[in-house]
């Protein structure tokens, strides 16, 4: 068995399994389960956790190494699992030595560096990606970490200080996915909109975007993971506006609808900043949809203070919602703020779930009886320029773009038939 690499999180940890699995691969590691872990809740820890014991049990020869974000900032407490062979920080995953010299030191269990201390992020060169769109979208690392100290939130010391991947660089690894034939392109970081402001003339994303376009033709479609809308820059704005490759659909950072607590979480924007935004973004990409982060049960959220985040879902239009039941996490700050019940975060997780649901209904509707271009992934699906998943009836091949018309809704998806 080569090295089988299991993934947890964001977009950015699927980006770094790729290059996980080429480094692995070029170690020559065999026999091996690499699991790149996630940090943002307790429950994806716990996932990890018992992710990992279930692959002890059903894999007792092979070696079982633990990395990413939840390794980087607890690396001990995986160290101290009898599953576990290996914890890497989330430099040292990336690179070959990481592999190649596997079970030299026996008693060296822990390779984690100080993650405050990188100042730097190298373009990792992913030429496919493994699973159901391989050869369909790829996801691109432009930036790393995070400078910001959201309450909440623990990232900042499992990814280290804010860095950029140099926007020349960016462009020769979009070209090299675009030779391969991938048509989609989704550009990945932790804070994407504090792109640039570490490099020599401080580009912003918006330039990169441009760039990007303008000199990689072979990109059909340029997505955006998420956003932060107060960092958005004036030319992100304009290419939104102008640059028809830059797909309508956009995840926004936004966590709560209600401004006391969004001050609570030291956030940078407030209720209105998130509606104005889309508002903006709806009069110049009329067709754009928007998703958001969005957290139940944050420290001292009362009921009113919640229903502002209900209320959010319609003032901002949402249509995809990614429901954090809070957790708090050690060491940061909202861990020794007043903490709402457990029972009471989960039910308030459950009406924001629901309240989503609706949402998605809803913008599922108001597609029925138009026309979308999907980029088709697999046998009869396919997605809109908004990422809505599209099953379809008739024979294009992974990779293509096909002109549909919708035609209804079936178990939850929309379906369509092919323009003649």
């Amino acid at each position: 068995m080569t090295a089988k690499i299991l993934t947890f999180g964001c977009r950015l940890n699927a980006y770094e399994s790729e290059a996980i699995r080429a480094r692995a691969a070029e170690a020559g590691l065999e026999n091996a389960l690499i699991f790149n872990t996630c940090a943002v809740t307790a429950e994806a820890v716990r996932q990890s956790r018992q992710a990992i014991r279930r692959a002890r049990r059903e894999n007792p020869g092979a070696k079982i190494i633990v990395t990413g974000c939840a390794a980087q900032t607890e690396p001990q407490s995986y160290a101290d699992m009898d599953e576990v062979d290996l914890v890497l920080g989330n430099q040292e995953k990336l690179q070959t030595r990481s592999y190649a010299d596997f079970g030299v030191d026996a008693s060296e269990r822990i390779r984690v560096n100080d993650i405050m201390s990188v100042r730097e992020t190298a373009s990792q060169m992913v030429d496919c990606f493994e699973g159901p769109t391989r050869g369909v979208r790829a996801f691109l690392q432009v930036q790393n970490g995070c400078d910001h100290r959201c309450t909440f939130c623990i990232i900042p010391f499992g990814r280290g200080p804010s860095r950029s991947v140099p926007m020349g660089a960016v462009i020769d690894e979009a070209r090299r996915l675009t030779d391969t034939g991938v048509p989609e392109i989704v550009l990945a970081g932790v804070d994407m909109t504090a792109y640039g402001a570490d490099l020599p003339g401080s580009p912003t994303l918006g330039h990169l975007v441009r760039k990007l376009l303008k000199l990689v033709p072979g990109i059909r479609r340029l997505r955006l993971s998420s956003i932060d809308t107060i960092e958005a820059d004036d030319e992100l704005m304009r290419a939104i506006a102008e640059e028809d490759r830059l797909m309508p659909h956009f995840h926004l950072s936004v966590q709560s609808g209600d401004d006391m607590i969004l001050k609570r979480m030291r956030r940078r924007h407030s209720r209105h900043d998130t509606i104005e935004f889309c508002r903006t973004v709806r009069r110049v990409r009329p067709n754009a949809a928007f998703g958001a982060d969005l957290i139940a049960g944050f420290p001292t959220e009362t009921e009113a203070m919640f229903q502002e985040s209900m209320k959010l879902v319609d003032d901002a239009g949402l249509s995809t919602l990614h429901v954090f039941p809070f957790s708090a996490r050690r060491g940061t700050p909202a861990a020794r703020m007043p903490q709402i019940p457990k029972a009471v975060i989960k039910e308030r997780a459950a009406r924001l779930r629901a309240k989503g649901e609706v949402a998605a209904a809803r913008r599922q509707l108001s597609l029925v009886r138009k026309e979308q271009t999907l980029l088709v992934e697999q046998r009869g699906m396919g997605r809109s320029e908004c990422f809505t998943p599209v099953a379809f009836e008739g024979e294009a091949a992974p990779g293509t773009f096909v002109r549909a018309r919708i035609t209804g809704i079936a178990g939850g998806r929309l379906r369509a038939e092919l323009a003649p």
